[in-house]
């Protein structure tokens, strides 16, 4: 039997998991400065209880290490709409950590306007795109990048004595938070799509409350989960996050 899913056309840096379900698909946008291989935990087991799932790999890291970095947000989801046949999986589930969260919502904004259904976009800690551009900005030097990264958390301290991991990484958050600076969204631009918010009690960084603002984008409903956990949250509740993306 042929996999009519293999016949469509992607970039071979977007990472797909065969899932259960033959309908639709979930997309996963990793944080700033993260790769696609971060997400594989989490995207099987999307898989093991939905559709398929796809993982996008942004420039200047992995096996895009060469890529050059899109100037703005808006650039990069554009451009990674263009890489695959998004409008032919059926309904989508963007799902997005932390500045991810952003891309996916600017990704989603695409896909609206070119005829991708989009049914929902799951936001994990990150502020709402309508805040950001009144927000500070985030460092771009080198030390300060790699302080920023370890206040965040969810980065292996072993890896960060590693001076050849470190170049990699401040290379691949730098593009990233440059794109990110430049960003800004008004309050009167919504999705048509549902969002789901989620989020760690103990996020020093992304409160419930600024979560609570990503309603001002939503055209259909909206809800807000927590878990127990810092920024990476995500981390220790990686099934209990899948089952609630997969049975919304």
């Amino acid at each position: 039997m042929i996999d009519e899913q293999s016949q469509l056309t992607f970039q071979p840096w977007i990472k797909r998991f065969p899932g259960q379900k033959s309908d639709g698909a979930t997309v996963v946008f990793p944080h700033a400065g993260g790769a696609a291989a971060a997400y594989r935990t989490l995207a099987a087991a999307l898989a093991a209880g939905g559709a398929d799932v796809y993982v996008v790999q942004y420039p200047q890291r992995a096996d895009r290490l060469t890529h050059p970095a899109p100037a703005t947000v808006e650039e990069l989801a554009a451009q990674l709409f263009d890489a695959g046949d998004w409008a032919q999986l059926g309904p989508l589930k963007l799902f997005g950590h932390c500045m991810g969260a952003v891309i996916a919502f600017e990704f989603a904004r695409v896909a609206e306007a070119n005829g991708a259904d989009v049914r929902s976009l799951w936001v994990s800690a990150s502020q709402a795109p309508c805040a950001i551009a009144s927000s500070p900005r985030l460092p771009t030097a080198d030390a300060e990048v790699v302080a920023n990264m370890v206040d965040l958390g969810g980065t292996d301290e072993r890896l960060l004595a590693d001076e050849d991991f470190v170049d990699l990484l401040v290379r691949a958050v730098r593009a990233d938070y440059l794109a990110f600076n430049r960003y800004a969204c008004g309050d009167d631009v919504q999705l048509r799509a549902d969002i789901h918010t989620i989020g760690g009690r103990a996020d020093h960084r992304i409160s419930e409350d600024m979560l609570s603002q990503w309603t001002t984008h939503a055209g259909g409903a909206f809800t807000l989960s927590l878990f127990n956990g810092g920024h990476f949250y995500i981390n220790d509740h990686i099934d209990a996050v899948a089952e609630l993306v997969n049975d919304v």
